[in-house]
């Protein structure tokens, strides 16, 4: 897919300006997949001028919108000193929500990405790379999520921790063994809000769907439901505390593509039309969740911010224009007693 169309991004860019600040409708809370994306910053359509560091532009991010999804902490081991700056960046009521690990989805670690002593202790096992969890001696594995954990911990005891998003892999299939291995998962961290996402199109077959729905309800996991090119979204919660929704866009060329770039996968900005399916589901979604987050992650140009504007500009104007009940009138009589 290539630029939007002229009059989409157009009527995305005027819908957003109607959108709340910060960008939530009851307890809906919209947000996109990180705040320093390059392809944002490259497009000089969201900060302003001068706003340089990735502080500021947390400062000014966490005023447009109320949640954050951290996908960064997927790719490698942040420092906990990270998440207590982060606190004092966001306002008292900012969420984050934070993308795991490798070592709990499954997926291979990039070596080259971890601290200094940690690359060390990998090379002494001949792994200089890539590594997937499993091979890794189970101290060396335990180390890794510890440290992961280290880093939220802030977040969590700020009650500023939305969820523990586990994005599985694509080769993650609906097995006994797999779903096994959600409940171990649920076993070790007993506390952890975790949110599933599953890839694979097995764990939303028809005749398996519910029994993927129990196994979350019955771990406190949070479904999380999508909107993507290549999957019919289902409406579900797991979790009466939080539902969430993430949007991948629906760029089928893109996201089915062999070996596409992040940009080809998610290139793609919906249109208000397109967006306004949602309205019904979101409240669905409300009425059974304490909290729902949407969260936007066709993270090209700016697309991901006018998107997560422009749902909550819609919520909002269906909202207003939908006829309040008439109000019962009132008829005392002179013994009438007045309360």
């Amino acid at each position: 897919m290539g630029e939007p169309h002229a009059e989409t991004l157009a009527s995305a860019e005027a819908l957003a300006e109607r959108a709340p600040e910060p960008a939530s409708v009851g307890s809906i809370l919209f947000g996109t997949a990180g705040w320093i994306h390059p392809s944002l910053i490259k497009s000089k359509t969201f900060y302003p001028p001068g706003t340089t560091s990735a502080s500021e532009r947390l400062r000014f991010y966490g005023a447009h919108f109320p949640l954050v999804e951290v996908d960064a902490t997927y790719y490698s081991l942040l420092p906990r000193s990270m998440s207590e700056r982060w606190l004092s960046e966001t306002p008292p009521h900012f969420k984050f929500d934070i993308k795991a690990f490798p070592s709990f989805t499954g997926h291979p670690i990039d070596v080259t990405r971890l601290p200094a002593d940690l690359r060390a202790r990998f090379g002494e096992l001949g792994e200089a790379r890539r590594v997937y969890p499993d091979k890794l001696p189970p101290e060396l594995e335990q180390e890794l999520s510890a440290r992961f954990l280290d880093f939220v911990e802030p977040l969590a005891s700020a009650g500023r921790l939305g969820a523990i998003l586990l994005q599985f892999p694509p080769w993650f299939t609906a097995t006994k063994k797999n779903a096994r291995a959600i409940e171990a998962l649920r076993e070790r961290y007993p506390e952890l809000p975790f949110a599933v996402e599953f890839r694979h199109a097995s764990w939303r077959e028809a005749e398996r769907q519910q029994r993927v729905l129990d196994l979350l309800t019955a771990i406190h996991g949070s479904y999380v439901c999508i909107d993507a090119p290549n999957a019919e979204a289902t409406i579900a919660i797991t979790n009466p505390k939080l539902a969430v929704v993430r949007f991948h866009g629906r760029n089928l060329e893109g996201f089915t593509k062999k070996g596409a770039t992040v940009a080809e996968r998610f290139n793609y900005l919906y249109a208000p039309g397109e967006l306004r399916s949602w309205i019904e589901p979101l409240r669905k979604l409300a009425s059974g969740a304490e909290e729902v987050h949407a969260v936007f992650n066709n993270c090209v140009r700016n697309y991901a911010v006018l998107n997560a504007k422009d749902l909550a500009a819609l919520l909002v104007g269906a909202e207003a224009s939908e006829p309040q009940a008439p109000r019962a009138k009132s008829s005392k009589s002179d013994g009438d007693r007045s309360e």
